[in-house]
């Protein structure tokens, strides 16, 4: 379990395929601490690390987690938002997130305004995923709020602290972007279709 608060981010240094799966090595501040077999966020998405070496971590993504996420169009270079799992008495300062993204959403629009940023997505509605206004979203493993929310689109403000320290400040129109949606409006929102 994470909570969309990003500790650090990831630079992709080598990608090496086998099969239909991706064995991605990362660098980071974090790689040192991390252990085998650990839970991280990638960009939202909860990888094992499989291996660690200096400031540098790999962790394999299987056909289903590249056909649902972003990863699987990362190149060398690209930069990735990163969380480990949350700890037993951590506190929950964005909301729950489970690190299992249920679809790639894609930016509209980036507006500066006053020093913060607006971004607007869109996504792929008949998957029967949804937002509420001032509901939260997690974007590439960031806990957000969303609003000017509808069918397929919503809008989120970013302050320039997350702008600086995620890949948001790399996020340009037409980026791929994975979402998790809330898991409680989840819930109901199935709940509800089967009344």
């Amino acid at each position: 379990m994470f909570t969309g608060i990003i500790e650090s981010v990831g630079t992709l240094s080598r990608i090496v395929e086998e099969g239909t799966n991706k064995h991605f090595l990362f660098e980071s501040e974090i790689s040192a601490e991390l252990k085998v077999d650990q839970s991280v966020a990638h960009n939202g998405v909860c990888l094992t690390v499989t291996k660690i070496g200096d400031n540098q971590h790999w962790v394999t993504a299987i056909d289903e987690t590249l056909q649902k996420s972003n990863l699987g169009t990362l190149q060398p270079g690209d930069v990735v938002n990163l969380e480990r799992c949350m700890l037993a008495n951590g506190r929950f300062d964005g909301h729950i997130v489970q690190g299992h993204v249920d679809q790639v959403g894609v930016c509209k629009s980036v507006q500066e305004v006053g020093g913060s940023w607006l971004f607007d997505f869109e996504y792929d509605s008949r998957f029967g995923n949804v937002t509420v206004e001032k509901g939260s979203i997690t974007i590439n493993g960031v806990s957000l709020t969303c609003f000017n929310s509808a069918s397929g689109r919503f809008r989120t403000a970013i302050i320039p602290y997350t702008f600086e320290h995620t890949n948001f400040s790399r996020l340009v129109v037409g980026s791929l972007v994975n979402l998790e949606f809330d898991i409680v409006g989840k819930y109901v929102a199935r709940l509800l279709h089967r009344v």
